[in-house]
């Protein structure tokens, strides 16, 4: 609580990777979820939760073989964001559900979309960028947006599809 003390917004990255099948000792959830509470008991205003696609609405992008070894991890992280979305139903928040991590330099091409069905890979750098941004969107409160970047090809993405980017302003 004391990191969050005086703030008026806050951004959750915590996760792991796959591994741990027991979703109450995994960061993904217990993590999330101990900063969401303090956001709430600290009357932050305003959070952003960096999750996955994979989880909830988008778990039909993910091809079933990369859901299969990340599935504890997604399951943890839709944990945390149905406890976000139930609980913090006062407050301005954000999910936003990066595709496969690249680390890399930014290529400034990454999108935000509402599809669903998007799936892809995205820079570190070029999330980053796009979370920050949601901090200072109306647009994107109360909103699940997928993040990906469109000019890296994707063996997630063999069919090549493309989704509509999300406008910030």
């Amino acid at each position: 609580e004391g990191a969050m003390d005086g703030c008026d917004a806050a951004i959750t990255t915590l996760g792991g990777g796959p591994g741990d099948s027991d979703l109450k000792s995994r960061v993904d959830y217990v993590g999330n979820n101990n900063v969401i509470e303090a956001a709430g008991i600290l009357g932050v205003t305003r959070v952003v939760l960096v999750t996955s696609i994979g989880c909830g609405s988008s778990k039909e992008a993910t091809p079933p073989s990369v859901y299969e070894v990340l599935k504890n991890a997604l399951l943890a992280k839709e944990k945390a964001e149905n406890v976000l979305i139930k609980y913090y139903t006062n407050m301005n928040w954000t999910i936003v559900r990066p595709g496969g991590l690249v680390s890399d330099v930014a290529t400034e091409k990454a999108i935000l979309t509402e599809d669903t069905k998007a799936i892809g890979s995205i820079r570190r750098a070029d999330i980053a960028d796009l979370v920050v941004q949601c901090l200072s969107s109306k647009n994107t409160e109360k909103k699940i947006l997928s993040a990906v970047d469109p000019s890296i090809p994707s063996s997630a993405n063999v069919d090549g599809y493309s989704a509509a980017a999300f406008a910030l302003a």
